[in-house]
């Protein structure tokens, strides 16, 4: 897998009958990088999301790979550039975890042949690097949530996609699979895209943060400047501010209730 650049341009989204829930948004990602998307909830993450793996078409705007528009793009060909983790999980599959995860080389196959020896192979990989090879054989829906979160991990490498888009992928995780899945997304060759509610994750995962506030886009850089005291006071309606640890160097956030809040 190789990265792409990724691209939004006036980006926004709204119901046919409704406002827009997201507006102007913008940003350009180099291939290969990370970008986080922090804010609030109802703050637009999801939508922004949903727009970037081509589940919502935009209403104002265009999302880009590589320079091309990705609602020009034939679905076969986005769906082999373009996977996506979604918070929402299903639970009542009757197909094992290796063929949930088989389902990621769907895109890549021709009309209706079955899976080669090259996609077994990529398979068992990706299950072996999400520590399930263990679990290939169990039902889907036997899983714990932190289990089946792993398995649909598994499956958007399995789809060897130029994209990848996440949705809280460490939602249902245990301490250790947290790492565990954030040192593999460290490790990954392609573009990423991931939302995000914890900030000191923000800081340490990604290369760049955009920050939305009621579908608007009012910070997007580095951590070390996205940010800011000051916006995330704005994005989360709380007092927060930044300690630097020593020796690591690491930044970590604190927060607390404005004084007009407090009981």
């Amino acid at each position: 897998m190789s990265g792409a650049s990724l691209s939004a341009n006036d980006l926004g989204w709204g119901p046919r009958r409704g406002p827009a829930i997201l507006r102007d948004v913008s940003f350009v990602l180099p291939a290969g990088r990370t970008l986080g998307v922090v804010g609030a909830n109802g703050a637009g993450k999801s939508t922004l999301l949903r727009l970037l793996y081509r589940f919502y078409r935009p209403t104002a705007g265009t999302v880009q790979i590589d320079g091309r528009d990705l609602w020009r793009m034939p679905p076969r060909e986005a769906a082999r550039r373009v996977a996506a983790v979604l918070q929402e999980q299903p639970t009542d599959f009757a197909l094992t975890v290796s063929e949930i995860a088989g389902l990621g080389r769907l895109p890549h196959r021709q009309g209706l042949s079955s899976a080669g020896f090259r996609d077994t192979q990529i398979v068992e990989a990706a299950l072996h690097r999400l520590d399930l090879a263990a679990l290939a054989r169990r039902r889907f829906g036997t899983l714990s949530g932190g289990e089946r979160q792993r398995v649909m991990v598994a499956r958007a490498l399995v789809q060897e996609p130029r994209v990848l888009i996440l949705d809280e992928p460490t939602n249902h995780l245990d301490i250790r699979h947290q790492l565990e899945v954030l040192e593999m997304l460290r490790g990954l060759d392609v573009t990423t895209v991931v939302s995000l509610h914890d900030l000191n994750l923000a800081f340490d995962l990604c290369d760049a943060v955009l920050v939305l506030v009621r579908g608007e886009m009012i910070a997007l850089g580095p951590p070390e400047t996205a940010l800011d005291a000051v916006t995330v006071a704005r994005a989360f309606s709380v007092s927060a501010w930044r300690e630097r640890l020593l020796p690591s160097g690491r930044s970590r956030f604190t927060y607390t209730l404005p004084a007009s809040d407090r009981t």
